[in-house]
């Protein structure tokens, strides 16, 4: 797994983020593992949306479900939103992963009209 650089930014976020309807994941934290839609989704970092979202620290295994094909990474939760999700901090991708995630990122950002778009 390769740690992935962040461009410098004014803001905590280092990376811009795209809103990723209909893009699901599965993914693993602390003995849990379940199916989950996404809210956003950069290079940096995923929001998932989740009933039961794991503490902030803990590590996770997320695993994509798109047709881009496999996208394997490795990510620490970052902050929780009540019951309605976590976001993590991606702390690794595979190699052979990172083009795929491009392409990802691409056809959402595509789907939104040409712009990666920052998010409050």
């Amino acid at each position: 797994m390769q740690t992935l650089s962040q461009l410098p930014s004014y803001s905590r976020r280092k990376t811009s983020r795209v809103t990723s309807e209909g893009v699901r994941v599965y993914w693993s934290c602390a003995g849990r593992s379940d199916v989950s839609r996404i809210r956003d989704l950069s290079f940096g970092g995923i929001f998932i949306e989740t009933h039961q979202p794991q503490p902030v620290g803990a590590k996770a295994q997320i695993d994509f479900l798109v047709e881009e094909g496999q996208i394997r990474t490795k990510a620490v939760v970052r902050h929780v939103e009540g019951a309605s999700g976590m976001g993590l901090e991606f702390s690794g991708v595979a190699q052979e992963d990172l083009p795929r995630l491009g392409a990802l990122l691409t056809r959402l950002t595509r789907r939104l009209g040409g712009h990666l778009r920052k998010l409050s």
